[in-house]
């Protein structure tokens, strides 16, 4: 009696990858990736509960590997620091906002997967509750590092600095590097690189004033 097959989760999830990029989110059908990876419709059920779980759970997969690129290359940055300060944390926004660029060199099937079907439009499909959840956590992992990156450069991580850095690690590299649709080359990411240099080089929004009206300073 043959053994049945033991189908690798992670080729599933980048078939459902293959096809968003080759056809669109409308290509993925669980009849479709059944067929291309002879797992049954049954067992695609019983693995990601709906279709809205398989296309969720491959876009949380691209994008926790987007989040660990970004999170190691601003650790290396300022790990490398014996006392991280305005011009190492410069750098460190630089690592962050080029991470697009390394990410569409390393996994450009999983980047094209983020840039062809955004996270509101998963929200609004048959998500199974662990896959929801995980989206909606997303956004404090972006806005810690924010944080993070504000305070190693002013010592603040009130909302208009974390606004300065959001342009740089999120406006700029979108507006840049991934409205073409291709791996970036060396020399847009060098304007990335530039244009980031350009933002921090200004000074910083003044912080908002306390409650009650006093600033930090004031008597």
């Amino acid at each position: 009696m043959p053994r049945p097959r033991i189908h690798d989760l992670d080729e599933v999830l980048d078939t459902t990858e293959s096809l968003v990029v080759e056809g669109g989110a409308s290509a993925v059908t669980l009849r479709a990736v059944a067929a291309a990876t002879g797992m049954s419709n049954g067992a695609l059920y019983h693995a990601f509960g709906s279709r809205g779980g398989l296309v969720g759970r491959a876009w949380l997969r691209a994008a926790h590997r987007f989040l660990d690129l970004q999170h190691a290359a601003v650790d290396e940055v300022l790990g490398s620091a014996s006392a991280p300060g305005w011009a190492v944390g410069v750098d460190a926004v630089v690592a962050a906002a080029d991470t697009p660029a390394a990410f569409a060199a390393r996994f450009p099937e999983s980047s094209r997967l983020l840039l062809t079907v955004r996270r509101d439009e998963l929200l609004g499909s048959d998500l199974p509750e662990d896959v929801a959840a995980e989206l909606s956590r997303l956004d404090s992992v972006l806005v810690a590092l924010l944080v993070r990156l504000t305070r190693t450069l002013w010592g603040r991580g009130d909302a208009r600095a974390v606004a300065v850095v959001e342009d740089c690690v999120v406006g700029l590299p979108t507006g840049l590097l991934l409205r073409r649709r291709r791996v970036p080359d060396t020399a847009l990411r060098q304007r990335l690189e530039a244009a980031v240099r350009a933002v921090l080089a200004l000074d910083p929004p003044p912080a908002p004033p306390r409650r009650g009206g006093h600033t930090k300073g004031s008597r």
